[in-house]
């Protein structure tokens, strides 16, 4: 075999590696740094490295022999690949992040990586090189940006919520009209960061990539506890030689949010060091891991119940859950439940349990602290619209602030997609005769009414197949109202409920389940509905009371609005009408009328605002979700009976006497916590001080908090074994809140985590895992309580608990008091109003 022509050697050996070691140490960097992987990633290195790879490629395809000295290049930029992450290798964390996907074909595509056009105006859109890194959980992305922090060039699977193959994000609808849609694709994070739109080359290209993704995140969001710690093992070797040394050891209990002091990491690895030679291998890792995965507490149960000290048989799993989770189950469902959990096969086939197999019961669906029967809709759906409450959102198509934030269609996908029933329009005129949406007087930025209208079009029923109200701000002029019209009829077609389900019927509201698939529109009407069906309107337009909720800084307006036929001829069963008080609440509205609590005189009932923006995370927000967490989270929660009927007598301040009271104890034993999130992921040392507050929100009696003690520098298995006692009056209206923050003794903790459910959602157990939720409600972390809700006798109570509490003066207790006394102007009869 011949030589490579000199020609090839000066242009490929000259003009690459000379080039990458120059500019390699033009920024300061040597050999060992190559090695150490700390080489900073500039684009241009990169794209020299690539270009290099490609034509010795190129000759030893074409038959010459690769000389010494340009082997010694490709080797080097193989090592420099390495620490970029660029080369195309095995996922070497594929066992432990993506078990089963190493041979799938899209993950394979996405370790080598391919070019991809990153969107973000109409003179924006540049070519950017983007590949899954070697621990299936990364994605690097190519930047331009001499100065960028390498960390802000990659992110995480498990910050993605969903990828979303065409055009189906605000910017690729904007910017990226002339490309074929099955090109197009975006990357939605979880909170508030910016969707990345993207464009592949091929229709192939953008598939590979979206499923590849879609793949990935799945298993991401199926992760045990025990494979995230085997990736993170993985993740530690930086070598990737499958060893550990005392460093990697170090930087391993880093990851996992443990710190300890460096005289006992180092006794922790010379006990699982059996065989001296400072590193830790094969077995020694697996020592390691059981040491450091050892949890006390499950132990204690686990013994508890199983005949040998490592296995759990079918009749000793069946008394546990009799016993302790107080499930009426049979032999076959305990087989079921080792046939689901039990990852050992042997145990297995022998109808026992061991002690991983019992955690991974304890952290599935059916360990949960929620009841897993909640999780479907369970509720009776055929009672009308105003017996439930509806999961509302105010300044819908708000992202960020009500001032100067931008306004997206994003908005609405992200509150229908979590169950969100009823969304806000605020309408105003628009060029070219287009209306728009924003926050009036304001800096906020605007939306088409069409493309919002196109978008509840799309994901209304994605999460949830019961009806969606469209609640319309109406500040257009009569011209472009009748455009509103004709989009909402053109776009929605069928969706659209103009008329009553049933003539028959058509005083009365129709419930939920007869109104599957369905679209209402909220807004006003020119006169009342029953008047108006089957008759002749000679009017085009009548003037009707505007009450302009366009911008809280505005003082309350009485200005007339012209209201045209076309867009009243729209709005059935839920009509918008001026709030005069709870006095008038019941005896001049009829079953048609929703109205709508402004902000200015909502604060002075409540001292901060009962609007509930989706899009802003804060206690308020968190009960709120909590309470729509039941009935499969499908937007409606039916109301307590005593809410339901019109002759209640039901006072929140006064919870003495009647059917709503029936007394509970909730005994809550705090065990311990699991892998708890670092608040500040960008610092390595950061480690966690936490603690738990266990918080009780409803009617004023029932309002009460504990808290646990911090505990210094561990968010990997904190434990408390903390039990507290809450006396609850009014448990329908009863919700718990876990809140985990990291303790500061000289300023506020600050918020990690938090889980918010309905008293009525608990389920009895000895032993259950909580999930713990970030700010954007993404699943970060769990911890083990014991639960118990005891029924109490009246007779029973103390003559002190009969008595009337002081109301606390705090936000929390507001809004919750505010909240029951809206439920109580909803009628309980069929005719009765219908509340937004």
């Amino acid at each position: 075999m011949n030589l490579i022509p000199k020609k090839h050697i000066s242009t490929v050996f000259q003009a690459c590696h000379k080039r990458t070691i120059i500019a390699l140490h033009k920024k300061g960097f040597t050999g060992k740094d190559i090695a150490a992987s700390k080489i900073a990633p500039e684009s241009t290195i990169y794209r020299i490295i690539r270009n290099f790879k490609e034509r010795v490629s190129n000759c030893c395809e074409e038959g010459f022999r690769v000389p010494k000295k340009v082997q010694h290049a490709q080797g080097l930029s193989h090592k420099v690949d390495s620490a970029a992450g660029l080369g195309h290798h095995q996922c070497r964390a594929c066992s432990g992040m993506a078990a089963g996907l190493q041979d799938d074909e899209h993950l394979q595509f996405l370790l080598k990586g391919s070019n991809l056009d990153k969107v973000k105006s109409n003179s924006w859109r540049k070519p950017r090189f983007f590949k899954l890194q070697d621990d299936c959980s990364t994605i690097w992305h190519e930047s331009r940006k001499l100065r960028k922090v390498p960390s802000r060039q990659t992110f995480s699977i498990e910050d993605v919520q969903e990828v979303r193959l065409g055009r189906h994000s605000e910017g690729l609808q904007k910017y990226a009209k002339d490309v074929p849609e099955e090109q197009c694709f975006s990357i939605i994070f979880k909170g508030n960061r910016k969707n990345l739109d993207l464009i592949a080359s091929s229709k192939e290209e953008a598939s590979q990539w979206a499923e590849g993704l879609k793949k990935l995140i799945k298993f991401s969001n199926n992760m045990s506890n025990k494979q995230k710690l085997e990736h993170c093992i993985r993740k530690a070797d930086t070598n990737f030689d499958n060893k550990m040394n005392f460093k990697e050891l170090k930087h391993f209990l880093q990851e996992v949010n443990i710190k300890v002091d460096d005289l006992y990491a180092k006794k922790l690895f010379e006990k699982c060091d059996k065989s001296k030679s400072n590193m830790l291998e094969d077995s020694e890792i697996e020592e390691f891991y059981k040491l450091l995965t050892q949890r006390e507490e499950i132990d204690v149960i686990f013994n508890k119940y199983a005949e040998t000290e490592e296995l759990m048989s079918t009749d000793d799993l069946l008394k546990f859950l009799q016993t302790e989770q107080h499930e009426n189950v049979t032999v076959e469902k305990a087989h079921l439940l080792i046939e689901m959990y039990e990852p050992d096969d042997i145990a297995k086939s022998e109808k026992q349990m061991t002690k991983d197999g019992f955690l991974m019961y304890l952290q599935s669906e059916e360990g949960q602290i929620f009841n897993p029967a909640h999780n479907r809709v369970y509720q009776e759906m055929m009672h009308p619209l105003s017996h439930y409450f509806i999961s509302s959102s105010h300044n819908t198509y708000l992202v960020q602030d009500q001032l100067k934030g931008a306004s997206s269609t994003e908005a609405y996908i992200r509150a229908l997609t979590r169950g969100c029933r009823c969304v806000e329009l605020d309408c105003w005129d628009g060029p070219n005769g287009e209306p728009v949406i924003y926050h009036g007087y304001t800096l906020t930025s605007k939306i088409l009414f069409k493309d919002v209208i196109t978008t509840v079009k799309e994901y209304a029923f994605k999460s949830s197949p019961y009806p969606v109200i469209l609640s319309l701000e109406n500040h257009c002029t009569l011209e472009q109202q009748k455009v509103m019209a004709r989009h909402l009829r053109e776009i929605l077609g069928d969706m659209l409920q103009t008329t009553p389900v049933s003539s028959k019927d058509s005083a009365n509201l129709p419930s939920p389940e007869m109104l599957k698939g369905k679209i209402l529109i909220k807004g006003k009407k020119l006169s009342k509905l029953e008047h108006n069906q089957g008759s002749n309107i000679t009017h085009d337009v009548e003037t009707v009371s505007e009450e302009d909720e366009a911008a809280e800084i505005e003082d309350e307006s009485n200005t007339k609005l012209k209201l045209a036929h076309e867009l009243s001829d729209v709005v059935v069963y839920c009509r918008s009408v001026h709030f005069p008080g709870f006095d008038n609440a019941k005896k001049n509205q009829t079953s048609f009328d929703i109205s709508s609590f402004v902000e200015s005189k909502a604060l002075k009932l409540v001292q901060d605002s009962v609007a509930l923006n989706f899009q802003t995370p804060c206690l308020q927000m968190d009960l709120y979700q909590g309470m729509f967490k039941e009935n499969g989270l499908c937007g409606y929660v039916l109301k307590p009976k005593f809410l339901r009927e019109g002759t209640s007598q039901f006072n929140p301040m006064c919870v003495t006497s009647g059917e709503w009271l029936q007394p509970k104890k909730l005994h809550v034993m705090i065990i311990s916590g699991q892998q708890l999130p670092k608040v500040n992921q960008d610092k390595i040392n950061s480690i966690v001080d936490p603690l738990v507050k266990v918080e009780i929100f409803g009617v004023p009696r029932d309002v009460q908090k504990a808290e646990t003690h911090h505990l210094n520098n561990n968010g990997f298995n904190p434990m408390w074994n903390k039990t507290y006692v809450f006396d609850i009056s009014v448990p329908q209206l009863a919700f718990i809140r876990f809140l985990v923050e990291d303790y500061d003794g000289s300023s506020f903790n600050d918020f990690v985590a938090q889980y918010t459910l309905p008293v009525t959602s608990i389920q009895n157990a000895s032993s259950t895992f909580t999930r713990l939720w970030l700010p954007e409600w993404s699943e970060v972390a769990s911890f083990i309580l014991h639960p118990e809700v005891l029924q109490v006798l009246l007779d029973q109570l103390p003559a002190a608990l009969l008595g009337v509490v002081e109301v606390l003066q705090t936000t929390a207790l507001e809004l919750t008091r505010h909240l029951l006394v809206v439920a109580m102007l909803n009628p309980t009869e069929a005719h009765g109003p219908l509340q937004g």
